[in-house]
């Protein structure tokens, strides 16, 4: 890029690597494309204990880095007791975002926008909106919120999961600050970008947000997940994600108690794969007691994992934005199932691209159907990869963020008029 390009200083709560988020990849994919018109300033947490190298491959995908120490950002084993205490008897704001507070990042905003006049400010993900606004306000720059989730919602089907009262009763509280914190913190910024149609009318219509521009699909490399090496085993059953998100570690005890039984009755041979990075200790109990059962844990590459899963599922019951691993499933030929959930946001027909549903005894027919009708299976897979090729693109998706950035630009303009009068 060169060096009159426009400055994009893009807020994120840590680095990008290793891409074993949906969030990760969505943002990776759009920041290398975006170089083409920007010139990007990544300015992140650099929590304790981040390698160099992770660091240093922040150049795949931004011109300038700044990166502010931070302690590690999730707690766990016997120091979580106390971080949630201290969370729920000492601040307003939910943990989640508690947790990301930092002043340095708030400073060195603050100077990197004066360092580069006309700069644009995109916060990624709620998390960093802590540190970008300054008592509500956002700083003096063109500000922009995007939001890959309506992240109150997650925690409120959370809640909705929940059978234990006390734990149910927490979630209900968190959802209850998130809510206000997102729609405080929302409204705040000149514009929101949203990853799907349907977040962006829940914040204009549930949340009453008159700043949301739109929405930018969701994209894939499909190129990166095409494989000459796809050899699928059969009756083997995959689950990808970030087995550290509540919803995932949800789904994938949803789908162990109350549909695997079901679809074992039919496919008694049937294996189930969990494919995703720092699974808790309950995820890994699952592989020991049942030896069809298999956790990776943290993978260098998904891809040869995914070559030899037969089917894909998604049993979400929380959550939000889209899900990109149906997306790299498309990408890789690989059939899904999934509840509407877990396929929100996402213009994938049931019957057409995979297939949907929601009850256990459903989905595991569902599962049960293209494990047995390979050819069907192989038809979906087939439609749902020509439709992520002709349209999801990470060029078209960064075009139509591009537009976005630009309404955004012009929706700001009074209010930096006025705060230079």
């Amino acid at each position: 890029m060169s060096s009159g390009a426009r400055e994009l200083i893009w807020v994120k709560s840590g680095p990008l690597h290793p891409l074993d988020t949906g969030g990760k990849i969505r943002t990776h994919g759009m920041l290398r494309a975006l170089r083409d018109d920007f010139r990007v300033h990544f300015l992140a947490l650099r929590p304790e204990g981040t390698r160099d190298a992770v660091c240093t491959a922040a150049a795949e995908y931004s011109d300038r880095q700044t990166w502010i120490p931070h302690p590690a950002p999730a707690p766990r084993g016997p120091r979580l007791a106390p971080a949630l205490a201290r969370n729920l008897f000492l601040s307003r704001l939910p943990f989640s975002i508690e947790r990301y507070r930092s002043r340095a990042m708030h400073d060195a905003l603050r100077a990197a926008i004066a360092q580069s006049p006309g700069a644009l400010v995109l916060c990624d993900f709620l998390t960093p909106a802590v540190n970008v606004l300054d008592d509500w306000r956002p700083p003096p720059a063109v500000s922009l919120l995007f939001q890959h989730n309506v992240e109150s919602a997650i925690w409120h089907r959370l809640a909705a999961a929940e059978t234990r009262p006390w734990v149910r009763a927490y979630l209900r509280s968190q959802h209850d600050r998130m809510r206000r914190f997102e729609q405080r913190a929302s409204a705040a910024f000149d514009g929101v970008i949203t990853v799907s149609p349907s977040d962006s009318e829940t914040f204009r219509h549930e949340f009453g947000l008159s700043n949301v521009l739109g929405d930018v699909p969701t994209g894939v490399d499909t190129e990166r997940y095409t494989s000459a090496n796809r050899k699928p085993e059969p009756d083997r059953i995959a689950f990808l994600g970030s087995m550290d998100w509540m919803p995932n570690i949800d789904a994938v005890h949803h789908f162990v108690k109350e549909i695997l039984p079901r679809i074992r009755t039919r496919r008694p041979g049937a294996r189930f794969v969990v494919i995703g990075r720092n699974p808790p200790e309950s995820i890994r109990a699952l592989a020991t007691t049942d030896p069809a059962i298999e956790v990776t844990g943290t993978v260098e590459d998904v891809r040869p994992h995914l070559d030899r899963a037969a089917l894909l599922v998604v049993p979400l019951r929380a959550g939000g934005g889209t899900r990109i691993k149906l997306f790299e499933a498309a990408a890789s030929g690989i059939p899904a199932v999934s509840t509407r959930i877990g396929a929100e946001g996402l213009p994938l027909e049931d019957g057409v691209h995979l297939r949907l549903a929601d009850a256990p005894e459903a989905f595991a027919d569902a599962v049960v159907d293209l494990l047995a009708d390979t050819d069907g299976a192989n038809r979906l897979a087939a439609a749902a990869r020509a439709l992520v090729a002709e349209r999801f693109g990470w060029e078209a998706v960064t075009a139509s963020f591009i537009r976005l950035l630009a309404d955004g630009e012009a929706r700001s303009q009074p209010r930096l008029s006025r705060a230079a009068c």
